[in-house]
């Protein structure tokens, strides 16, 4: 039987180019070599107040950004998680099975928390237990992560392992799963730092829905550096930034791009990219829109996703109520 590999995506914003070239690309294939469920975790987005129709404009917006980049839903599972309740009720049970120690040694918390100091909600604090509830619900073998989230991986294999001890072989203790070698795309304004939705200089990011213009207008404004050289190096960060997006979207190699641009200067070569980089994006956005304009068929694939989770999920609840002694 093929692996099972769970990704949540948040949808809390537009994805942006970095998300593209450094990920979602790769995701495409994977359903040839793994079963796939890409989640849109609508209750991980409800720690910040959000508008309801906001929320629910941006869980089909998220959806339909999988779908145009080429998560094909007869081949993916692609549901919304609150469609699927067993992500709760299990959250719940694993919060019982969770060290308060362990929820503070959360660094994320902390970062949020700081942002956040009007709203530090209990929902932010067991944020890593409903995570896990979310990948051992489907006996997961792998899960795509970043950096960022190794700790919450960490903790999730911790609470399998504990209620495992107890009850049985219960649960599936997930790996980290790392896609093949996607660009680190750091942000236009500030290329020490990756680029990210939250970000909240809009010029540091390309967000996928971004018009031709407006993308166009944001590498032109990229940060570079004053000696006027394209070649890759640690020390140009902001070159090697655009250097890296450049081969990406154009399917070349950095030594290739170095050679095209060599004696040009720099405002030419940040168009370049910027046109480069539009005329990649514009069959997704036209995929997009089609989709946004049909939300009957994007609630229909969403509800068939969700019937398939549902399905894949009932046996792990039921068995984890049994163990524990419910009647």
């Amino acid at each position: 039987m093929k692996k099972i590999i769970f990704s949540g995506i948040k949808p809390t914003g537009i994805p942006t180019l970095g998300s593209l070239l450094g990920a979602l690309t790769h995701w495409e294939g994977l359903s040839s070599q793994y079963n796939c469920l890409y989640c849109v975790v609508d209750l991980h987005a409800i720690t910040i107040r959000i508008d309801p129709a906001v929320l629910r404009e941006n869980g089909r917006n998220m959806l339909a950004w999988l779908i145009a980049l080429g998560l094909d839903p007869e081949k993916n599972i692609l549901y919304y998680q609150s469609h699927v309740s067993a992500h709760a009720e299990l959250s719940w049970i694993l919060n019982c099975y969770t060290y308060v120690g362990e929820l503070n040694r959360m660094t994320q918390f902390k970062d949020k928390s700081a942002k956040n100091t009007e709203n530090i909600n209990s929902g932010l604090y067991t944020y890593p237990v409903l995570q896990a509830a979310d990948i051992l619900l489907f006996q997961s073998n792998l899960v795509p992560i970043g950096e960022d989230q190794r700790q919450h991986l960490e903790i999730c294999r911790d609470i399998a392992e504990r209620f495992n001890k107890i009850y049985g072989d219960v649960f599936t203790i997930p790996e980290a799963f790392v896609p093949p070698v996607g660009a680190r795309i750091t942000g236009l304004q500030n290329p020490s730092a990756k680029m990210s939705k939250s970000d909240e200089h809009s010029n540091d990011c390309i967000y996928l829905s971004d018009s031709s213009d407006e993308i166009i207008k944001k590498f032109k404004r990229a940060v570079t550096d004053s000696d006027n050289t394209i070649k890759f190096s640690e020390e140009k960060p902001g070159i090697s930034n655009l250097l890296t997006i450049y081969a990406c979207v154009t399917n070349k190699k950095i030594e290739e791009c170095e050679a095209e641009f060599e004696g040009k200067g720099y405002g030419a070569f940040k168009l370049a990219v910027g046109e480069a980089v539009a005329q990649t994006l514009a069959p997704f956005q036209k995929e997009h829109a089609r989709l946004m304009s049909d939300i009957a068929e994007l609630d229909a694939i969403a509800s068939r996703g969700a019937a398939k989770a549902n399905e894949m999920a009932t046996p792990t609840l039921i068995n984890v109520k049994n163990v524990i002694g419910f009647v």
